[in-house]
Formats: structure tokens, C-alpha cells, sequence
């Protein structure tokens, strides 16, 4: 399964898109949303050239006594698409035709009002322009009237940080979170936090649908090789995390190492070729190196000793890889969790 059809399954449910319109959209006319009735639409739909088109989902919401279309086009690629408008603008002309034909119009024979959403969450920053009109040649005077202003709302996820994203209880949020996590305790945190949120019974499909992002897309690139395919709830996949946590440290630890090669190769890129990879290569093996090597030892105090107090924390964040290889050699055989520091 890849990333396109696990966010497909994902938005499928009516509670990520909610959470996607009260969390992401500020703008005031989401206040005037009726968010409760969410209606998933049929995305199959045929154009009158018979060319058909069923990957993206739209949902349709009531805004006082009409409906807006919520068209969600879910992007997940590794370079930015410069004409996206282009896009979007056909798909949203596709979905008017198809309006058309079925004579869902208002009582004055209008078309109701479409917002296409972009969701993006390739590594470099979107830099594409999010209006048709900025992708035509300026016209002669007067002929300005006629180019189309079609435009998309773009949801960058790169562009959100961790200390914006924590506070909010929001699934969404957590979905971004876990995309961008860095260290196994992060991933359980938001585990944590997703267990409690959706622990009722009408929630079932949102569970499962997160597990199997989870379990398909999400953590295979953390622990590859290892046999996930019975698990099938959120709670199952903490547990089995858990069990996994120094082969899960490890694993972090080398992709560390690897993210710190690649920045530092950025960095050298953009320093100058000699000196700035030499410097960037070193910090980035050091830098992955410490962070897995500190990761590992909290885990291993806290199975033999419990949840260690912010002193004990401190400690371990500030100390050096040698302090820190030395204080995990005496894990073993202290009897209490001074021992192991003195």
C-alpha cells in the first residue's frame, strides 16, 4: 500500500476531515460549517471525453441551507508539481460536469461552491504557485478579464512544527506528527495520545484505518523485515513496539547516522564542496550516533528501574557517547539506578 491510497483510506472517515477543516483552515467561514453533516461523495466519475478519474475523495458539508464540495487531492511525491493549478483547476471543472449531469444545482440553478485541498508532504518546501492566472503570460490590456483565477488551498506539512502540532487534539495533527517524528519516544507518545482519543466504538474503522498506515507505509521504513500483518489495532501496535524497543532504537539509530550523511552532504553542498561536507559528514555521524546511543540507554534504565525521574534525563541528554557507552555497560549489574551513574 503506498502513501497515496493509505491517506485515501485514512480521509475516508469523516473525523480526519473534520479535524482537517477545524485545525488547518483558518479562515471564518469553517465556523459556519455544519461539520456534523459530513457526507462522503462517489469520487468515480466520468468526463465527456470518457476519460475517468477515481483517486481523490470529496466529501460535501452543509453551509446553512447549501452544500460546499470539500475536493481533496492528495499529493505525496518527492518534487513539487509547478502546474498543479493546471490540475486542479480540470479536476474541479470534471466534478462541475458531472454536478451538471446529475442536477445537483441550488434552487436558482447554480452550481454550489468546490474548494480543492492539496495535501503535501514531500521534503522540500511547496514552491509551486497555488493560482492558474500566475502560470499565463500577462495579457495585453483588457484581455486580462479572461484569464481564469482558479486556486487551491495548499496544507504543507513540512511547514509545521512539533511545538504547533502538540497541543492541538486533533487527529490530523498526530498524523503529521508521526510523519514527522525523529525518535521512537515520539512515535509513542502520539500512539498514546491516538488510543485515548478514538477509544469509542463508532471509531473502529479510523483505529484500524491508522493501524494499517501504520503497520503498510509508516513503520516499515523504521523496522524493515520484521512480520506486522497480524496486527490490526492502535493498542496492538504500541504493544508491539514496546517489545521491539532496543531493535527499534537501533534501527532509529543507523537511519540517524544515514539522515546525519545526508545532511551533512547538504550542507556541504552548500558551504562549499571541501570543507563543508567534511565538517557536515562528521556532525551528522556523531550527532546520529549520540542520539541512538542515548535513546537506548533511557530504555534499557527504565525496564529495570521504571520511569526515571528529569533529573536522570538531564543527565543522559547532556552527557557524551563514551559517558554514555560507559553508564550502559553498568545497566546489568547495578542493583540501583545511582550505581549506574556514580
Amino acid at each position: 500500500m503506498d502513501h497515496d491510497h493509505s491517506y485515501k483510506l485514512l480521509f475516508s472517515h469523516a473525523e480526519m476531515v473534520a479535524d482537517l477543516l477545524r485545525g488547518f483552515i483558518h479562515e471564518p467561514w469553517v465556523a459556519e460549517l455544519d461539520l456534523s453533516s459530513l457526507e462522503k461523495v462517489n469520487g468515480h466519475y466520468v468526463s465527456d471525453d470518457l476519460r475517468e478519474r477515481e483517486d481523490d475523495i470529496i466529501w460535501r458539508v452543509r453551509w446553512g441551507p447549501q452544500w460546499l464540495y470539500l475536493y481533496l487531492l492528495l499529493e505525496f511525491q518527492s518534487s513539487v508539481d509547478r502546474f498543479m493549478a493546471v490540475r486542479v483547476g480540470a479536476y474541479q471543472f470534471l466534478l462541475y460536469q458531472d454536478l451538471i449531469r446529475s442536477g445537483q444545482l441550488s434552487a436558482e440553478g447554480l452550481l454550489p461552491p468546490v474548494l480543492a485541498v492539496v495535501l503535501y508532504n514531500g521534503r522540500s518546501p511547496w514552491r509551486a504557485p497555488q493560482e492558474v492566472e500566475a502560470l499565463i503570460v500577462p495579457a495585453p490590456q483588457g484581455l486580462d478579464a479572461y484569464r481564469p483565477r482558479l486556486r487551491y488551498l495548499l496544507i504543507d506539512e513540512g511547514r509545521y512544527s512539533e511545538s504547533e502540532l502538540a497541543p492541538l487534539r486533533n487527529v490530523v495533527a498526530a498524523l503529521f506528527r508521526l510523519e514527522g517524528s525523529r525518535e521512537p519516544e515520539d512515535v509513542q507518545r502520539v500512539l498514546g495520545s491516538l488510543i485515548e482519543w478514538l477509544q469509542a466504538p463508532e471509531q473502529q474503522g479510523l483505529r484500524r484505518a491508522f493501524a494499517t498506515w501504520l503497520r503498510r507505509v509508516f513503520l516499515p521504513g523504521r523496522l524493515p523485515g520484521v512480520a506486522l500483518e497480524g496486527v490490526t489495532e492502535l493498542h496492538e501496535v504500541r504493544a508491539m513496539l514496546a517489545e521491539r524497543v532496543l531493535e527499534w532504537t537501533e534501527q532509529w539509530r543507523r537511519q540517524g547516522l544515514e539522515q546525519g550523511l545526508e545532511q551533512g552532504l547538504e550542507q556541504g553542498l552548500e558551504q562549499g564542496l571541501e570543507q563543508g561536507l567534511e565538517r557536515g559528514l562528521a556532525q551528522g555521524r556523531e550527532q546520529g550516533r549520540q542520539a541512538g546511543e542515548a535513546a537506548m540507554l533511557l530504555r534499557l534504565l527504565e525496564q529495570k528501574f521504571g520511569v526515571l525521574s528529569p533529573t536522570w534525563r538531564e543527565r543522559i541528554a547532556a552527557a557524551d557517547s563514551n559517558t554514555l557507552l560507559h553508564w550502559s555497560a553498568r545497566v546489568l549489574t547495578a542493583e540501583h539506578i545511582e550505581a549506574v551513574f556514580e
